[in-house]
């Protein structure tokens, strides 16, 4: 779980300073300002690794540039500071490792490496279809996927899964050996081997991950495998909806998001659960997901319903669980559902805002919006009406000719009926600024 992150001379800022809520964090804010950078940086201060190549200092700055913060007290440097070295193009070890290489016995007697020790589960999805895991059981060890070794051969790095959006479907291997069958595969394997009643099977998790992240109105219920080329063997899993069965592999996008989304939690919880039985721990109760855009695909009424659900999705996984989420959105409906479910002791927003010629980011007090109109014109999003720029521009005109202000309109909006033209071309008959404008108009004796 992460406390906090504060960067300075890296990213698009010359200095972010984010304290985290213990449970939902939402960053949102215009575009290339450095929302998704911080989800990359998280997913390094929490697991060690990168999911491609490190981010770079600014230039000018590699000497001074460090990456900080703090994670949840208990886990091995939980404190950590990194700088970056120029001559070995990589940030400093964020767990020490590089520096020492303690172990530490496992319940089962097994030596680990104590860098291991109070790591969690971290999820970090992103919206181009790519996907990373890292489960501290799985992924300590550059052998195998146990999270211990013989002393006498150490391992620094980790190794999380790294899925490219057709990995995740078809399978991921790692030195040669299979380490995710994909969502093809497994949701078949799973759904013939599934006894009835058995809740702990994958298959049941799945099915009820799937049935939360569905929209109420159009629940994606698993059908019947089918087998659908001459060329490929395997039988593809299907999906019941309200006007029929598809082949999870012929579904829209919107729909394929949520089916890789249900999947990448019942496959990682699932995988997690067994590692823990393997080596004689106890299941995590803490996960982290960093999530990019959950509203990527979906429709409105999907936007609006997909991040509660991921709440209770989670915090589901086991009685004791404690899910911390770290996202980015650009939708006010997403900002809008969250009303309900917002805990300010638990949850924070922050704003990434163009301050001049830097960035900056503030967290902004949670208050209710009302609805997505009420949000686009929030300081979140900061539009001064939710219309087209052309509807915003004609309303702005006839509030200057209302005040009097008629020196600076533009032009082909300088009189009172280029103004009026523009407006019934533009404006629909239930606009909330027509009583006002007609009012004016008629006390003017138009």
């Amino acid at each position: 779980m992460l406390r906090s992150l504060h960067l300075e001379g890296v990213g698009p800022a010359d200095q972010l300073d984010l304290e985290f809520g213990e449970r939902l964090n939402v960053l949102t804010g215009d575009n290339g300002l450095g929302k998704s950078f911080v989800l990359e940086v998280a997913w390094w201060a929490l697991t060690g690794a990168w999911t491609e190549r490190p981010v770079l200092p600014q230039q000018g700055r590699e000497e001074s540039a460090r990456i900080s913060g703090e994670a949840e007290p208990g886990t091995r440097f939980h404190q950590f500071e990194s700088k970056y070295d120029r001559v070995a193009q990589q940030w400093r070890d964020r767990f020490g490792r590089d520096m020492a290489r303690g172990v530490t016995n496992t319940p089962a007697g097994v030596a680990m490496a104590s860098w291991v020790r109070g790591l969690v589960p971290v999820l970090h999805i992103r919206t181009n279809g790519a996907c990373s895991v890292f489960d501290p059981y799985r992924n300590s060890s550059s052998v195998g996927s146990a999270p211990y070794r013989p002393l006498s051969a150490p391992s620094l790095d980790p190794h999380p899964y790294l899925f490219e959006e057709r990995q995740l479907w078809d399978g991921l291997a790692h030195e040669g050996r299979p380490v995710c069958n994909g969502i093809v595969q497994d949701w078949v394997t799973w759904q013939l081997e599934a006894a009835d009643g058995d809740e702990a099977h994958p298959f049941q998790l799945l099915c009820r991950v799937l049935d939360q992240l569905s929209h109420p109105e159009e629940k994606m219920t698993p059908g019947k495998p089918v087998r659908l080329y001459l060329d490929d063997v395997r039988k593809f899993p299907t999906v019941d909806l309200p006007y029929g069965t598809i082949p999870i592999v012929h579904a829209s996008a919107g729909m394929k998001r949520i089916l890789s989304l249900s999947y990448l939690i019942a496959w990682s919880w699932s995988e997690h659960v067994q590692a823990s039985r393997l080596i004689g721990w106890q299941p995590s109760d803490r996960i982290v997901v960093l999530m990019e855009e959950p509203e990527t695909h979906l429709h409105p009424r999907w936007q609006r319903h997909i991040v509660p659900a991921l709440l209770g999705v989670l915090g589901g996984l086991s009685p004791s669980m404690r899910a911390q989420v770290l996202l980015t959105t650009h939708s006010p409906l997403v900002l809008a559902s969250m009303e309900p479910h917002f805990k300010p002791a638990r949850d924070k927003l922050f704003v990434f805002e163009l301050d001049g010629a830097g960035v900056s980011v503030r967290e902004l007090p949670w208050a209710k919006r009302g609805d997505a109109i009420g949000w686009l014109t929030s300081p979140v999003f900061g539009l001064e009406q939710a219309r087209s720029i052309e509807a915003e521009r004609a309303v702005e005109a006839a509030e200057a000719l209302m005040r009097g202000e008629t020196g600076a309109l533009p032009e082909g909006l300088r009189s009172e009926e280029e103004i009026h033209r523009e407006l019934v071309r533009l404006l629909p008959d239930q606009d909330r600024f027509w009583p006002r404008w007609i009012v004016r108009r008629e006390r003017a004796g138009a």
